[in-house]
């Protein structure tokens, strides 16, 4: 079914056609989820939120842009939402103006498989993933990122540094483990 009577079809509430819009951006929409969350239990949960605001929301959906797009920018607002209501995430959620410190121009020469990468973005405190994965990942810019969270946009620019900066050494200290294994990691 071609995009434009899906969404026709979806806004008159068929049973079917929402069954195939969740099926066509699923995949890829808990994949956004999961870098946001701790669990794929909680980002399962995050996507069955996204798409409940997505059907409820279709009709705003001015078609100007992609689809994709769209959805996208609810499942980021949604699991931003999870995490501020989440009890076992504002612990961790935390966005303190504590001072910016220089992080180091020098990237490590590693090779990094994107798996490996996933793995340690996803270690980082849910304050500096969140904030990570908005600018690098999504490409928000830190006054987006201000707004989306309620913080000032230096604060986004120190969480973002501090995040760099935590990677980069996990990056650095994974490499050199990396080194001391006798197998070659596959290619992903």
């Amino acid at each position: 079914m071609d995009e434009g009577l899906l969404l026709r079809e979806c806004l008159l509430g068929k049973r079917e056609a929402q069954k195939q819009l969740f099926e066509l951006f699923s995949g890829p929409m808990l994949g956004v989820c999961y870098r946001y969350t701790k669990s794929m239990a909680d980002a399962e949960d995050v996507l069955q939120e996204g798409f409940i605001k997505i059907y409820r929301n279709l009709h705003q959906y001015s078609g100007q842009g992609e689809l994709g797009a769209w959805i996208r920018r609810i499942m980021v607002n949604t699991a931003i939402n999870y995490l501020k209501r989440n009890s076992h995430y504002q612990a961790e959620l935390s966005f303190r103006d504590a001072g910016l410190h220089l992080v180091s121009g020098d990237d490590p020469e590693v090779t990094l498989y994107s798996k490996d990468l996933a793995m340690l973005i996803r270690q980082l405190p849910t304050g500096y993933q969140t904030i990570f994965n908005l600018h690098a990942v999504e490409g928000f810019s830190h006054v987006e990122i201000g707004k989306m969270l309620g913080i000032h946009e230096g604060t986004s620019r120190s969480q973002y540094a501090r995040a760099r900066h935590l990677l980069i050494s996990w990056i650095k200290n994974f490499a050199a483990d990396a080194k001391t294994e006798s197998y070659t990691r596959p290619r992903l």
